[in-house]
């Protein structure tokens, strides 16, 4: 019985630290202040004021319940505990258990508020300088994130992908679509740092790479963010690499640059030129957009000149050698199985990543 009243403390300590943090109190006062509008006769004499106070007082309530009958569950049952009825262990073990569980989905239902987070993704992993050992070190991040998205049913459709002379990849370009991928994914945006001893080295000597990765939002054309043609210079270049004949002997690649921000996106490996056209169009919204959610702008117009996900923003550290050891540079998140990790376990990682937004501590 002790261990249960244990579970239930610390429980009751984490609901009431989400309470406060999400101000519930506050929120339960204004439930109720719209509740005495809504039952008022006269408040139909204006329909639309009628109809939105109706839209605040149902999101509210359908916000604030399952907070609070979880709150109630947890008085119900530590009266339950009080009675010390050894028969009733195994039914308090089975409702404590319901109740942990529901705490941890009502918080994962808050993560999501940025209207960007239920929008597909362009995941573009890019190469440091470094040569071969650098492209490896992209290819592995390639891997790793295939591997996440096979286990966590997202679905991909490689865009471009650019491999590397002797080993691993120059840059790859996937959309992913799946259940809210932008805010899931998008605390992989920066820069990885891998060391580790040097497989291409004869010496074997310790080697440090770098990889960017890039997570922006596909936008659904001009909905979400409007680009003035007189900002674009869009060039057409013969397009190089394997893709087939048609790719090699055409000027299908295509090179657009919004000058404002001389931010440059690059496809050449879709057959068509209107094909890459769209692909860069889309990649340069996705940018546009990132850029001025990290520049705090409230237009493209304000933004200033530089790339999203500047090579200076390292975000995690992947140590193989002397140690193991992923670390992340933001969340202080760790785990000490790094090939677990490099086989798409960063699960760890994302949920970090959320709750730290969320002032909440990762258990």
């Amino acid at each position: 019985m002790n261990d249960l009243e244990k579970r239930l403390s610390l429980l009751k300590e984490d609901l009431l630290s989400a309470w406060q943090k999400l101000q519930l109190d506050a929120k339960s006062e204004q439930l109720k202040q719209l509740e005495l509008q809504v039952s008022e006769p006269e408040l139909w004499q204006n329909p639309e004021h009628a109809k939105k106070i109706n839209t605040d007082f149902s999101r509210l309530k359908t916000e604030l319940e399952p907070w609070q009958i979880l709150r109630m569950q947890v008085t119900d049952l530590k009266e339950i505990i009080d009675l010390q009825e050894a028969d009733l262990i195994s039914e308090i073990n089975d409702q404590l258990t319901t109740m942990e569980s529901s705490l941890i989905n009502l918080k994962k239902t808050l993560r999501f508020t940025d209207p960007l987070d239920a929008k597909n993704v362009i995941l573009r992993i890019t190469a440091g300088v470094g040569g071969t050992e650098a492209m490896d070190w992209a290819g592995m991040l390639e891997r790793m994130y295939l591997r996440f998205f096979e286990k966590n049913h997202y679905q991909t459709e490689l865009i471009e992908r650019t491999v590397g002379e002797e080993a691993g990849i120059k840059t790859a370009v996937y959309e992913v679509y799946g259940n809210f991928p932008y805010g899931n994914l998008k605390s992989e945006h920066g820069v990885h740092r891998l060391v580790r001893l040097s497989p291409f080295n004869a010496d074997n000597l310790r080697q440090t790479s770098f990889s960017l990765v890039e997570i922006l939002p596909i936008l659904d054309n001009d909905e979400d963010l409007k680009i003035d043609e007189k900002d674009l210079r869009i060039d057409t270049y013969h397009a190089g690499g394997h893709g087939g004949q048609s790719v090699n002997t055409t000027n299908s690649a295509i090179r657009i640059t919004h000058l404002p921000t001389n931010t440059i996106v690059a496809i050449q490996n879709e057959r068509s030129q209107l094909q890459n056209r769209e692909k860069a169009m889309e990649i340069l919204r996705g940018k546009l957009i990132k850029m001025q959610q990290e520049q705090q702008a409230e237009s493209i117009n304000q933004l200033r000149a530089g790339e999203s996900a500047k090579w200076g923003q390292q975000i995690r550290n992947y140590v193989l050698q002397p140690y193991k050891l992923v670390k992340d540079t933001r969340t202080k998140y760790e785990e000490t199985d790094a090939d677990a990790v490099l086989n798409g376990k960063i699960e760890g990682f994302l949920e970090a990543y959320l709750e730290s937004q969320l002032g909440f501590a990762h258990t």
